[in-house]
């Protein structure tokens, strides 16, 4: 998936996206600024600024409330049924490490997150560690 596709994709698989980048940010527990930045950074360039900030908040809020009204297994599942082709499961979970990689460490919490979403994802360990190893170097 190009970045031209990246910036073309529909409300459905972008609000999953930034669902998974969320989930990502706040496995350990905590939404660090440096979590945070990234994160904003990331959907700014996915969508090349065409999402307000009020409206990412409030699919930030939304993503919040519903992990807590029906835990990450459920929101995970939602994220799947929004994101049907292998190419945007990639990039969301590529994404989602991207925010868990941006501190510099990778918490046990956030790496049974990224376990938990490949398998909720239809993507396979070995390639969701290699998408793992590949944003540690980055960051």
């Amino acid at each position: 998936m190009s970045g031209n596709d990246l910036q073309a994709l529909g409300e459905r698989k972008l609000e999953a996206i930034v669902e998974l980048m969320f989930l990502a940010a706040s496995a350990d527990g905590e939404f660090s600024p440096v979590e945070r930045a990234h994160f904003l950074k990331s959907v700014e360039s996915l969508t090349d600024g065409r999402l307000p900030t009020a409206r990412l908040a409030q699919l930030v809020a939304e993503a919040g409330e519903a992990l807590e009204r029906d835990g990450r297994p459920a929101r995970l599942l939602s994220a799947k049924s929004r994101l049907p082709d292998t190419g945007s499961r990639r990039v969301a979970l590529s994404l989602a490490i991207q925010v868990t990689a941006a501190d510099g460490i990778i918490r046990t919490s956030e790496r049974e997150l990224i376990l938990e979403a490949a398998e909720a994802l239809d993507i396979d360990r070995d390639e969701a560690a290699n998408l793992v190893s590949r944003s540690t170097l980055r960051s």
